[in-house]
């Protein structure tokens, strides 16, 4: 499973995915409108190509990339309870991630097809979060601007 498999996964599958590229890296963002602000461009996943961020993973060099997922409380702690150890140079292990796991972030390197079909569900609900996140802050935005509705 390359990194290109796994951009055109997320695109085709998730509603409302605007992709972000950077220095090879890929951010993907619940942005159904297009219009976020810069201080909300907070990404679901990221496919990181290299080691710009942090070195864990051993990527620089290598035709190797991670695949970055941030999930919920309960599912982080349903993938990995409280993990031990992590070799974060591994690859094709689901992991937590080297920097943001205390966030909820989960990780792989080079995913394989088997282990991508296991990472497919966290995916799903990496991005139902972020849709529900940016579907409550719209209504949070739509109460301060019209204030609250009160029954008469």
């Amino acid at each position: 499973m390359d990194a290109e498999r796994v951009t055109r996964y997320i695109d085709e599958t998730f509603d409302g995915v605007r992709a972000q590229e950077a220095n090879g890296d890929t951010f993907f963002l619940y942005d159904p409108d297009g219009d976020l602000p810069p201080e909300r461009q907070v990404p679901f996943a990221t496919i990181v190509t290299g080691d710009a961020y942090d070195d864990s993973s051993a990527l620089d060099g290598t035709d190797d990339y991670r695949l970055n997922i941030g999930l919920t409380r309960a599912g982080y702690a349903a993938v990995f309870g409280s993990p031990g150890e992590v070799d974060h140079a591994a690859r094709d292990v689901l992991m937590p991630h080297p920097v943001y796991a205390g966030l909820h972030w989960v990780c792989v390197v080079s995913p394989s097809d088997a282990t991508f079909e296991a990472v497919r569900p966290l995916l799903a609900e990496a991005h139902a979060f972020a849709a529900r996140k940016h579907a409550n802050h719209a209504r949070r935005a739509d109460v301060r601007r019209d204030g609250p509705h009160r029954a008469g």
